[in-house]
């Protein structure tokens, strides 16, 4: 079975970011993808920092995305970029970490302002990793997206385009074309 690797970029351990890539890996999950979901906040913050691509979880870690044919990054948005939890993480990756593959970036945030974080800061990492396709990224606003118990809801207005980018991320893992909700084919 083909493998996604979903990594949640937030430091925190009630995120809304972090139960959007458990809502993603489980979509992929019903669809026959093998996800499973990297945490970064659970790796060990020394190791994480100083790169040690030795430490016993940073390399299984680092394994898991070689072994991967899809990444879904997802991450909360601070001061107009992603997470610098994120960052140190995509800086140990080898320099071509993501070839051969597709990759889904998503992020939250608390205001639209920020939805270029994703192409102007995070994109140019990603496509310097060597991805096979990059799909269009999304961008979540923070009061579209309520828990309640275990389960996460999203607004109408947030879930249509979502399901659209993560169809997309799914056919992207096939090597398929995509209609957009545009009526484009990317």
């Amino acid at each position: 079975m083909s493998s996604v690797v979903v990594i949640s970029g937030s430091p925190s351990r009630t995120s809304k970011t972090e139960r959007i890539g458990d809502h993603v890996a489980e979509q992929l999950a019903a669809h026959g993808w093998s996800a499973e979901h990297l945490r970064l906040r659970t790796l060990p913050p020394e190791a994480l920092l100083s790169a040690d691509t030795g430490d016993p979880q940073i390399a299984e870690a680092v394994a898991k995305i070689a072994d991967a044919k899809g990444i879904v990054l997802a991450t909360p948005t601070y001061k107009a970029s992603f997470s610098g939890l994120l960052k140190v993480f995509l800086d140990l990756l080898p320099q071509f970490a993501f070839a051969g593959k597709a990759v889904l970036p998503l992020a939250t945030g608390g205001t639209i302002a920020h939805v270029l974080a994703l192409d102007y800061g995070l994109r140019p990492v990603v496509h310097s990793l060597g991805p096979r396709h990059v799909v269009q990224s999304y961008f979540l606003l923070d009061r579209h997206l309520s828990v309640a118990g275990e389960d996460l809801l999203i607004d109408p207005e947030s879930r249509d385009p979502f399901d659209d980018v993560v169809q997309q991320f799914r056919k992207a893992l096939h090597g398929i074309p995509h209609e957009t909700a545009l009526g484009r084919t990317a």
